[in-house]
């Protein structure tokens, strides 16, 4: 690398939903005083002025968004931009479309901030799995871009899982060693603001996130209310489940101030996704001084601390599991554990991560 400041760049697939690894590439492009490179971003979501002035957005033609060929089309989008990356030094690239960006090693630093391999060709393809004419075109989009992608990885100098368990599964499907380096947490945002008579759940309503059964539990316990901060395809499925139980609120997708609010003053959340990469929400409850009801899957085993800042079910938990953990962590219990939650929380926090990054990108303070 050039003796003088390197010239950094972060690529970021795009911005669309105010989610984990979205942040970590704005927080991250802020710290480092670099570009940041994204596909496309929600003006809905995402107000310029969240972003560092050098900027660059692709503009992904709106047709071309829909998760069906985003990936295909953000794959080529990042390919096409590879000639302007190579004028950065340092160049980070996260996401599953920005790593076809990254030049051939030699001439800069290549690194991989991988919050997964994706899991559309990898552990969770069968989720993903399509029939008829529709699954034979299907199949040769994803040899092709698993090959670009493959091939990509192959050009980076460091890898960077988010969490032991991501750094096994690149480990595995990649073939590539990793540090791990835990994405940040906004720890003066969730702060302790009460207790409320509530339990929360903030996860994005959709199938491998397992909100369903936290629903169910409720709709066998009248006495205990559960709000539900989020959205996603499952939520008119969700709405019509939680009918006739008053003890049942699904907001929808929620402003910044309203999450901290119901974060700061719930007795505790509940997060039980499958096998999860890493999980900022439990994170992001422990640092509001709240315990999390999660799972022992994925990221998540390395978070919580069970009987210290939550409870971890056993892996694929029922309704069943979920009420009787609630019933556990009574408000009373859950308070007693603030302190060690907020504790937990700086472990993951912006300087923690912003130290780990310059020290394993050699990017000096």
């Amino acid at each position: 690398m050039s003796p003088h400041r390197p010239r950094t760049v972060v690529c970021h697939d795009y911005f669309a939903i105010r989610g984990g690894g979205e942040r970590l590439a704005i927080t991250l492009a802020h710290a480092l005083d670099a570009t940041l490179v994204f596909g496309f971003r929600n003006a809905e979501t995402y107000d310029l002025d969240l972003f560092p002035l050098d900027r660059v957005d692709l503009r992904l033609p709106s047709l071309l968004q829909t998760q069906q060929i985003r990936v295909g089309a953000l794959a080529l989008r990042f390919a096409s931009a590879r000639r302007v990356i190579r004028n950065y030094d340092l160049r980070i690239f996260a996401g599953t479309a920005a790593p076809l960006a990254a030049p051939r090693k030699g001439d800069g630093f290549n690194v991989y901030y991988c919050h997964t391999p994706p899991r559309f060709l990898y552990d969770q393809k069968h989720h993903f799995s399509v029939s008829g004419r529709a699954s034979i075109l299907r199949g040769i989009a994803l040899e092709t871009y698993r090959k670009a992608y493959l091939n990509a990885v192959d050009r980076m100098d460091v890898v960077i899982a988010n969490s032991r368990t991501v750094q096994a599964r690149i480990r595995e499907y990649l073939g590539r060693d990793s540090e791990v380096v835990y994405p940040p947490c906004d720890t003066s945002r969730f702060v302790w603001r009460g207790q409320g008579d509530y339990y929360l759940s903030t996860a994005r309503l959709g199938a491998l996130k397992r909100v369903d059964r936290i629903v169910d539990a409720f709709r066998e316990m009248p006495d205990r209310t559960l709000v539900v901060a989020s959205g996603g395809e499952q939520i008119d499925a969700l709405r019509k489940r939680a009918e006739g139980y008053a003890n049942i609120h699904i907001l929808g997708w929620v402003s910044e101030e309203r999450l901290n609010d119901l974060m700061g003053n719930a007795i505790a959340t509940i997060y039980v996704p499958v096998n999860e990469d890493f999980g900022m929400s439990p994170v992001e409850s422990m640092s509001a001084g709240k315990p999390v009801i999660g799972v022992a899957e994925g990221g998540l085993r390395e978070t919580i601390v069970p009987g210290e800042t939550g409870i971890l079910l056993d892996p694929d938990p029922s309704a069943v599991d979920i009420a009787a953990a609630v019933r556990t962590l009574t408000p009373e219990r859950a308070m007693a554990m603030r302190s060690a939650c907020e504790q937990r929380a700086q472990l993951f926090s912006e300087t923690v991560f912003i130290d780990r990054m310059r020290e394993v990108t050699g990017h000096g303070p």
